[in-house]
């Protein structure tokens, strides 16, 4: 599919199910998933699925690959819990989950996760093309850039600064209220310092690993691409939190930001900012 990574800038991604990152699939420890791969007649490539909450072959990945045209079946248990990527596993597979074919699959453990409010799912990946950032036009994929590890972009959910109030708005939540946010890295190649600005991640389960004790009150961590995280937030003051990737040149100039924006009253005991008086 061809969309916009800025305004006036095109690409053409890969996608499972026309988004990036592909469904939030969500199923609970010792389910029997049944899953149905389909890859369009119209596609000009082969495909597959590799995910990490499989137990088999590849992930899933031999069983599931196809020629544009077909159909592929495979029944898996999830047999341990936590948040694993899934992602294509053809032989040009950097190029392919560079373009979007990437995505979380969570295996909930079978008492459940603790209660929030909200839940968000972000995944950040680069994109390689062949003209740089910001010209218009439509760009293609640029092979030797991604072999160099030099994107065009960095950036969460297939768009620059796309979860912002300049693109399609930013993530909503009232003071007081908690989120509990998803990430899934797809890279191919670059870990994620992942951060809120003007916040902290109060409970973070590294690896997305469920199962262990969650680190506490933690500013900045890093999920290798193939990985995952799941943390979440408390907002006790109103405002924007900027969720980045802290390697800040991907988001001053690559587009790695997303927002969630708090809405409530001010708290002037937490937060109050003083009067501006010139110097």
């Amino acid at each position: 599919m061809i969309a916009e990574i800025e305004p006036g800038v095109t690409f053409r991604f890969m996608t499972y199910n026309g988004q990036v990152p592909g469904p939030f699939i969500r199923v609970r420890e010792g389910d029997t998933v049944h899953l149905t791969f389909r890859n369009q007649k119209e596609s000009t490539e082969a495909h597959n699925v590799d995910f990490h909450a499989i137990m088999g072959p590849g992930g899933g990945a031999v069983a599931t690959m196809t020629e544009p045209g077909e159909e592929a079946h495979l029944d898996f248990k999830v047999t341990y819990p936590g948040a694993f990527i899934y992602h294509c596993a053809v032989s040009n597979m950097d190029m392919h989950i560079s373009a979007g074919m990437f995505g979380m699959i969570l295996v909930e453990p079978k008492e459940g996760l603790p209660r929030v409010d909200h839940e968000f799912y972000l995944g950040q990946h680069e994109i390689y093309t062949d003209k740089p950032a910001g010209m218009h036009g439509h760009h293609g994929f640029d092979t030797g850039a991604m072999v160099h590890e030099q994107p065009t972009y960095v950036v969460f959910n297939g768009a620059k600064y796309g979860l912002s109030a300049g693109r399609y708005g930013p993530m909503a939540v009232k003071t007081g209220e908690t989120a509990r946010v998803y990430l899934v890295v797809g890279g191919p190649n670059l870990t994620c310092s992942f951060h809120p600005i003007g916040n902290v991640w109060r409970d973070l389960w590294p690896e997305g690993s469920v199962r262990t004790s969650p680190l506490h009150y933690i500013q900045t961590y890093p999920v290798p691409p193939g990985s995952t995280a799941i943390a979440t937030l408390h907002f006790p003051v109103p405002g924007d939190v900027k969720l980045v990737d802290h390697a800040l040149s991907r988001v001053v100039h690559k587009g790695c930001l997303a927002v969630i924006h708090a809405e409530g009253a001010q708290v002037p005991a937490i937060f109050k900012p003083g009067p501006r008086r010139k110097l």
